[in-house]
């Protein structure tokens, strides 16, 4: 019984973060509208338009090899995983023993592979700049992304979400500056690699700054459905690794009743609202930069993660 009872709340978190990711992506669309003083899309629009590309049939240009078609579920497969690992509502969950930083930076990046394959498989021009683009700023976002991990694996002692987790919630962290560094680092990597204000504009198709939307031009139907998925999924993964290993208050323990889940499910609802509504009022508030500049701001997030990860190696105390 304790086995099945461990595998319904593993199930259960599989599916929260699944149905969780268009509805974050929808609530920053609203909250954005609304500081702007306008309507804006319904909340639930883009479950809507998953249903509606889902629904389509899926056109495919005639010089599309196999990798462009399997290219879509293999980028979902490894971004829900990805996202599944993070710890959302309870740690030591029956797969933590798998939600290690590293696997989930792998998986990440084999995702952003598959998109890169797919973005060049057609042969477009647009595809191959997006591609460009995106391999260009991931010689980036992945070593810094790696020196962040690298960073909390040195002050928590484990690469292990669970025991990242509870390390934060002891009163052994305290107070630590590369703690900081590395919260600033990661919050600079999830904006480039969400394709998000200053790095992208997720909510426009022009040519000559467009990264993301570059590389799945060619994709209808079904297969866009999969890809725009995995993008809301890679947002909600961001967020719930931010809050995992920076906000950890709420998440339940091991062998926690079902009630310190379901407050540990409230808890994560209500990080998601706040991540929304301050990447909402973040976007509203700058400019998007030019492409060329996006190297030196995610050069910002390399040099912070080497240097929480320099500060841990001269002092514990830091």
């Amino acid at each position: 019984m304790e086995l099945i009872a461990d595998f319904s709340i593993q199930i259960a978190q599989m599916l929260v973060v699944l149905l969780s990711a268009p509805l974050l992506t929808g609530f920053v669309r609203k909250v954005k509208a609304r500081l702007l003083r306008k309507a804006g899309p319904p909340l639930l629009q883009p479950y809507r338009d998953l249903i509606k590309l889902a629904r389509k049939e899926a056109i495919v240009a005639d010089g599309a090899s196999w990798l462009f078609r399997v290219a879509p579920y293999l980028i979902f497969a490894a971004t829900w995983v990805a996202a599944a690992l993070v710890p959302t509502f309870a740690t030591g969950l029956l797969f933590s023993w798998s939600a290690d930083l590293i696997a989930i930076t792998a998986l990440l990046g084999s995702a952003r592979f598959f998109l890169a394959l797919a973005g060049m498989d057609v042969g477009t021009s647009f595809g191959g700049l997006g591609s460009s683009r995106e391999m260009m700023f991931a010689t980036l976002a992945e070593p810094a992304l790696i020196m962040i991990v690298f960073s909390l694996a040195l002050i928590a002692g484990s690469t292990q979400l669970s025991t990242v987790a509870a390390f934060m919630l002891s009163p052994e962290v305290g107070l630590r500056v590369s703690l900081a560094l590395s919260l600033i680092a990661l919050v600079i990597v999830a904006v480039a690699e969400n394709a998000r204000i200053p790095v992208d504009n997720p909510a426009t198709h022009l040519e000559l700054t467009m990264v993301h939307e570059a590389m799945v031009l060619e994709y209808s139907g079904r297969h866009l459905a999969m890809i725009e998925l995995s993008s809301q999924l890679k947002l909600l993964l961001y967020v719930s690794l931010i809050a995992c290993v920076f906000v950890p208050w709420g998440l339940a323990p091991v062998a926690a009743h079902l009630g310190a889940h379901l407050a540990g499910a409230v808890a994560y609802a209500g990080k998601l609202a706040a991540a929304g509504v301050l990447l909402a009022f973040f976007e509203t508030s700058v400019a998007k930069m030019r492409v060329f500049r996006v190297p030196d701001f995610l050069g910002v997030a390399l040099m912070l993660g080497l240097l929480a990860t320099l500060l841990r190696f001269m002092s514990r105390g830091l």
